[in-house]
């Protein structure tokens, strides 16, 4: 039965909007102020120190493997920095003051690092509290580039690797409103294409306070259903913004700060260099856009330019992209995903749907690859075609491998093509179920060639080529290195992770003398990269990160395994107290999970994580409550299975309660969770879990429900792994919305919701709605609304404040919990 939602006015007047509903214990209410403006609360120190810590830095490094740059962050940021304004334009988070992508995280330091030896040395010359995106190795990697957002703009730098010296090579006018790195290295070097902003594109406009006229949307008989978008354009003022942000002139920058134009300013999306340097790709955006639909579904032109700007050949001009079809596998019509071949000169690539972009229809050759080579004036030559959908394509020395899933039965298949050789068909390597962890054979390992693009790594007789695979198995993820030969298709395994450590392999160093390099870490040792060589059997250590939470040093980790009602297998991951002991009390639990859809029981129930994984806490993470004396289950598996003909949905609510409770039942069985005090939670689809498992079961003494969606209905045309209309199962609509059940939750339930939420589906207005039928119901409820915040949190302020909410939360109605 359709619902119908009445928008209601937003809370935004106070710091923190807080809604409280219930008579609650008393120091909920003393705290909370019977739901007026508090301010921002700081967490119990234990977890406040944790926010505070410094991160842990992240690692690039060069295809030689003898150099890694150390990139290191600040902390999260200030409320102030995300309250900056910011223009919200179809689908794009934009800074007006800095023409970039707004809520950005950024580098503050950098440093390089010699593999052999250890030694480090500082990138000088950056500037102070520097905010640095986008480190770009150059193809001779001699340099490094990357931009710097300052207050008024964001300019374009470059670091020398030898003498580690960086410098400014542009004001502050690169333009970086599109998704997408905004600069590319040309193929020698010496030079960089940067999107910079229109200088000639005058003042920024002005809303006009008298409305020019209605703003009308229109639709003639044609069927064009869309999923939910947020930030979409209203009106046209929001269109001149658009253009004005987006107007960009392409320019080439040389390292000593020369720029020449190229071609002229346009509401450019994509431009990317040929390997060759002498030929760009280049993806304009055009009118009419769309009030229904984000900005990369807007029309645009697809054209190669030369070197200095001039239009050589348009490829495509594709329409407005309003009537995809709702299906997974659904794909826009007429050409797509246009690149460059990274082992030719300049040689472009694309797919061609060949039913129209519909998975419904029935076809021979579900897509066909094409190819054009430099200069581009003959017909283009078909490569390959498809059984099922295209998902892009590697390329090698004489060899391409071409990539297709299919989402109805989880298919995905990796052939091997001859690109001299077209005409020959392709010879299918690997067909399997993406869903099958245990048999996954990995990802290709890359090479740079001689237009420094990466390209197969193979041997010299081009007979193997090697991947890296998370390397699930029933003792838990075991990643490995393997060498798969072409022509047998079988893998040998070359180095595979052994307890009590996961080791990950990153890159090959040296064929030749099998040396590569890794990630290891085990349950209580950091993360940290090292050198090892395989036919020496030597480890060398290269880096040595700090632990960044001691406080959980010494916290117990078990991954429990354990059967559903149903026979399907269920995995997840306790953490007790250090000094918790058997035989102790049963502790109040904090059990943590989100839901994932399978068309296999066998494959729902393999083991998706490692026992060996060090325990690392972020900002949204469970783990806090294991300093506050709790059990904490994470990752706890929530499979939703529909095998055959059956949708999984169709039995969502049954599934989901019969893993909660066979989870349930396992704590309990052991003697260290106290059936009584066991609250439930999760982050968006997570929280629609929460909601509906308190809806529909008596499992539970609270749940914390953080930006989720509650009314299916308000995502009609799908949600989620969920591809039918809520006009084909509307009864799977109605009963998965737990909107529909509200007076049922007598469980006392948090929800916590970011004001600029900007997830599909998520609109605050669910969390909103929720909270206001749960009220009329007279259930105990809380609601709180983080201002600035999207969909994932960002600020310390929030941060800090979300920790203590359910902090309060859970030791008020779980570990407190009143004698009933």
């Amino acid at each position: 039965m359709p619902l119908k939602l009445a928008a209601s006015k937003r809370l935004t007047s106070s710091l923190l909007c807080l809604l409280l509903l219930g008579s609650g214990p008393s120091v909920l209410q003393a705290q909370t102020k019977q739901g007026t403006d508090i301010g921002y609360q700081r967490p119990p120190e234990a977890m406040a120190a944790i926010i505070d810590a410094p991160s842990t830095p992240s690692v690039s490094m060069n295809a030689k493997g003898d150099l890694i740059l150390l990139l290191e962050r600040a902390g999260y940021p200030s409320l102030e920095e995300l309250a900056q304004p910011e223009s919200r334009l179809a689908g794009l988070r934009i800074n007006p003051a800095t023409n970039g992508q707004s809520r950005a995280s950024f580098i503050n330091n950098i440093k390089v690092k010699q593999v052999n030896g250890g030694q480090e040395f500082q990138v000088n010359g950056l500037p102070q509290n520097a905010q640095i995106s986008y480190v770009t190795w150059s193809p001779d990697e001699k340099q490094i580039a990357f931009t710097v957002t300052k207050a008024n703009g964001i300019e374009l730098w470059m670091a020398d690797v030898a003498n580690r010296q960086a410098k400014k090579l542009t004001e502050a006018t690169v333009n970086d409103a599109y998704s997408g790195r905004p600069f590319s290295w040309m193929s020698d070097s010496k030079a960089l294409l940067v999107k910079c902003v229109d200088e000639n594109r005058g003042e920024m406009p002005k809303p006009n306070l008298v409305p020019a006229g209605p703003n009308i949307q229109q639709n003639i008989g044609k069927a064009n259903p869309s999923r939910t978008y947020q930030d979409l354009l209203k009106n046209r003022y929001d269109e001149q913004l658009f253009d004005y942000f987006m107007q960009t002139q392409l320019k080439l920058v040389s390292l000593d700060g020369k720029q020449q134009n190229v071609g002229t300013a346009a509401v450019i999306r994509s431009a990317d260099v040929s390997p060759d340097g002498q030929y760009l790709l280049v993806e304009t955006i055009r009118k009419p856009y769309s009030y229904l639909v984000p900005s990369y579904y807007f029309p645009y032109n697809v054209e190669v330019w030369s070197r200095d700007g001039k239009v050589v050949k348009q490829l495509a001009q594709l329409p407005l992209a309003e009537d995809i079809p709702i299906a997974f596998d659904a794909v826009a019509k007429g050409p797509r995903n246009y690149n460059w071949r990274p082992d030719k000169p300049a040689s472009l690539y694309w797919a061609e749907a060949q039913d129209g972009g519909d998975p419904s229809k029935e076809v021979a050759e579900r897509d066909i690859v094409f190819t054009l080579d430099a200069p581009f004036t003959s017909k283009p030559a078909r490569l390959a075609a498809t059984k099922f959908r295209y998902r892009g394509m590697q390329w090698g020395n004489n060899v391409a491998l071409l990539n297709e899933r299919w989402w109805k039965d989880r298919t995905e298949r990796v052939s091997m093509i001859n690109p001299a050789t077209p005409a020959k068909a392709p010879v299918v390597l690997i067909e399997r179920s993406y869903e099958d962890g245990y048999n996954d054979p990995g990802s290709p390992v890359y090479t740079k060639n001689q237009f420094g693009r990466s390209v197969l790594l193979t041997d010299k007789k081009g007979e193997n080529i090697y991947m890296i695979s998370e390397g699930g198995s029933p003792e838990g993820n075991r990643p490995f290195l393997s060498e798969f030969n072409l022509k047998s298709k079988k893998a040998k395994i070359l180095f595979r992770s052994e307890a009590p450590y996961y080791e990950r392999p990153v890159d090959i160093i040296d064929l030749s003398s099998r040396r590569i390099i890794t990630r290891r870490e085990s349950e209580n040792d950091v993360p940290n990269y090292f050198v090892r060589d395989l036919n020496k059997k030597q480890l060398t250590q290269v880096t040595n990160f700090p632990h960044p939470t001691p406080q959980l040093q010494g916290v117990q980790k078990e991954m429990l395994q354990y059967e559903r009602n149903d026979g399907v297998k269920l995995t997840a991951v306790l953490y007790l107290p250090k000094d918790f002991k058997k035989g102790d009390k049963p502790l109040p639990m904090l059990m943590w999970a989100y839901p994932r859809e399978f068309k296999n029981a066998a494959a729902a129930g393999q083991v998706k994580s490692s026992p060996y994984e060090f325990t690392r806490i972020s900002s949204g993470s469970p783990l806090f409550w294991v300093l506050q004396g709790y059990a904490v289950l994470d990752r706890t598996d929530m499979p939703i299975v529909g095998e055959g003909n059956a949708q999984p949905n169709d039995t969502y609510v049954e599934q989901l309660v019969a893993s909660a409770k066979a989870a349930i039942d396992k704590v309990v069985s052991m003697g260290v969770a106290d059936p009584k005090r066991i609250a439930v939670g999760g982050h968006s689809y997570g929280a629609f879990m929460t909601a509906n498992l308190l809806a529909h079961s008596d499992l539970f003494a609270a749940g914390i429900a953080r930006s989720g969606a509650y009314n299916r209905t308000l995502t009609p045309f799908g949600f989620q792994q969920e591809e039918r209309s809520y006009w084909e199962a509307p009864e799977v609509y109605f009963r998965m919305s737990p909107f529909s059940y509200a007076d049922k939750v007598k469980t006392p339930i948090l929800m916590l919701h970011g004001e600029a939420d900007n997830n599909s589906g998520t609109f605050p207005i669910q969390s909103e709605r929720f909270y206001n039928a749960l009220k009329g119901h007279g259930a105990t409820a809380r609601l709180v609304f983080l201002p600035h915040e999207s969909h994932g949190y960002a600020a310390k302020e929030s941060i800090m404040h979300m920790l203590w909410e359910m902090d309060t939360w859970l030791d008020t109605y779980v570990k407190n919990k009143p004698v009933q």
